[in-house]
């Protein structure tokens, strides 16, 4: 058995699995990597953690909708890549070679090589824990 600080010790429960989450301002797509969730009860609600110290924040924030793609393990290696760069100075859907496709209910694009994609939409914002309500599920 191994020591662990005490600040390093909440990676040994953090959840999963890492999803994509994707985001559109200015025209502008882009994704980002979330292993902060949960599903709250069984209700269609789960609960995510980000900040302002993500790049996709802001369209969060400002449009208050994404999606959440849930990746298969034959894009395993591209998840790390686009969890490793910035949407502030990466095209992440081109440089990674994903396909984003239109949703029926939120501004933020599907993920076409991902199992499945939830439209999300904010409906709560709690010190850096946004609460949202998935819209529709759509399976790849």
């Amino acid at each position: 058995m191994q020591e662990l600080p005490l600040n390093k010790a909440f990676m040994l429960l953090e959840p999963g699995p890492v999803v994509l989450v994707s985001t559109a301002i200015r025209g502008e797509n882009n994704i980002m990597i979330i292993s902060w969730h949960m599903v709250i009860d069984f209700t269609p609600q789960f609960a995510l953690i980000t900040g302002a110290w993500n790049y996709s924040f802001e369209a969060l924030m400002k449009n208050r909708e994404y999606v959440v793609a849930i990746p298969t393990v034959d894009i395993a290696q591209t998840v790390v890549k686009i969890g490793a760069c910035s949407g502030s100075d990466t095209d992440k859907f081109r440089r990674y070679e994903l396909t984003p496709l239109k949703a029926k209910s939120v501004k933020a694009p599907l993920i076409k090589e991902c199992l499945a994609n939830i439209e999300c939409h904010v409906t709560d914002y709690i010190e850096n824990i946004i609460f949202i309500y998935w819209m529709q599920c759509m399976h790849g």
